[in-house]
């Protein structure tokens, strides 16, 4: 297949974002499984995009991006050099093997009632009100609070974790180098904060996994738990809210019946998710669907669907937003159990939510967020 017969996704376009994203990806995707941009190929259906998730013959490319960057040493290399999305092989087996125990489905459940208490006192703290700016209100706190328990920090601390986890996320943005001291002066606090989370041997993640890993590799794996579980579920809670206010039916009919709230869940992380492209490189050449894909061609899978929001559709796979194959996300039973207590305690507190003003949406690029959400709803 010749790239220059392929369309063209405007991926450094600034506009795109918001209704015009979607629009455009709705477009791209009924017209090719592929397209070509000046950063990399973009593989725009499901099957095509889990074959190149799963493969072998595929990596998260954080390293190759630390090279481009000159990204040599200090706090900001030695969190690219660990992160298990990063490692391959017998490293990363190994350490996938010894986690995975507190990262199962019932493991996360042990936390839904401090998620329960921190979702519910936020609110407590609207009473009487009916409109808020939802980001700062809600999303920001709710999963901050949750992380810093289940990490075993002092709940108080939670605005800096998230403030550290908001700038180490950048480390993904084009907008990198202009922040680039910020990020690596985050980075290297964050450890110090966690060497010593780690020395007073707190409760939580850090205790648990304290009895398998040593010092460094228990600070690094918790380090990126943190950092992959802040920013991105306060993204996706906004993401949620934007989309109900916009299907005001579907929010009708969560409030009626709340056992419908996990199907919701599933909805919104297909239909938007905050993780619109997974970046893969070739580590050798590839053939897919007759077309050749020679080593180092840099991919980007869109995680998205172009279908109607429905939360009565029926279930879907799991989401790509999270991966696939052995990279899949390491905290998505956590983060899913997030968003379903959120919607559980929201939808009945808040009947007739609307849009109170304009959305400003982040970029596409890395972490999909919203930086404001106006919101209403009936007192």
């Amino acid at each position: 297949m010749s790239v220059a017969a392929l369309p063209e996704l405007p991926y450094f376009d600034e506009d795109l974002r918001g209704p015009r994203f979607r629009e455009v990806m709705r477009e791209l995707s009924a017209e090719s499984w592929l397209a070509t941009s000046p950063l990399a190929l973009f593989v725009l259906e499901r099957e095509a995009g889990e074959f190149f998730l799963r493969s072998r013959s595929t990596a998260f490319p954080g390293e190759r991006v630390a090279e481009i960057y000159g990204i040599e040493d200090g706090a900001l290399r030695e969190q690219i050099d660990t992160n298990i999305l990063h490692l391959h092989g017998e490293a990363h087996s190994r350490l996938r093997g010894t986690v995975n125990h507190a990262f199962t489905p019932k493991a996360a459940g042990a936390w839904r009632p401090v998620m329960r208490d921190f979702i519910n006192g936020i609110l407590d703290g609207h009473d009487g009100s009916n409109a808020c700016e939802a980001v700062e209100a809600i999303c920001k706190p709710y999963p901050a609070m949750t992380i810093a328990r289940v990490l075993g920090a002092p709940v108080e601390d939670a605005p800096r974790l998230a403030g550290w986890s908001n700038w180490i996320q950048k480390q993904f943005s084009f907008d990198f180098q202009e922040h680039r001291g910020t990020v690596e002066a985050a980075c290297a606090e964050l450890y110090a904060y966690l060497d010593e989370l780690v020395a007073e041997g707190r409760e939580g993640l850090v205790k648990t996994l304290s009895e398998e890993l040593q010092d460094r590799e228990l600070v690094n794996l918790v380090l990126n738990v943190l950092v992959g579980g802040v920013d991105t579920t306060q993204s996706q809670l906004a993401q949620a809210l934007r989309l109900f206010a916009e299907h005001p039916e579907q929010w009708e009919l969560l409030r009626d019946e709340p056992e419908r709230v996990p199907d919701a869940v599933q909805a919104v992380l297909h239909h938007e998710p905050i993780t619109p492209f997974t970046a893969r490189i070739c580590l050798e050449d590839l053939e897919f669907r007759g077309v050749a894909f020679p080593k180092n061609t840099m991919l980007m899978v869109w995680a998205g669907a172009s279908e109607t929001f429905d939360i009565t559709a029926p279930p879907k796979a799991r989401p790509l937003a999270f991966g696939a194959g052995i990279h899949f996300c390491l905290g998505y039973n956590l983060a899913r159990a997030e968003l379903e207590e959120a919607l559980t305690a929201l939808a009945p507190r808040m009947p007739g939510l609307a849009l109170d003003g304009p959305v400003a949406y982040d970029s596409i690029h890395g972490i999909y967020g919203i930086d404001a959400l106006p919101i209403r709803w009936t007192a």
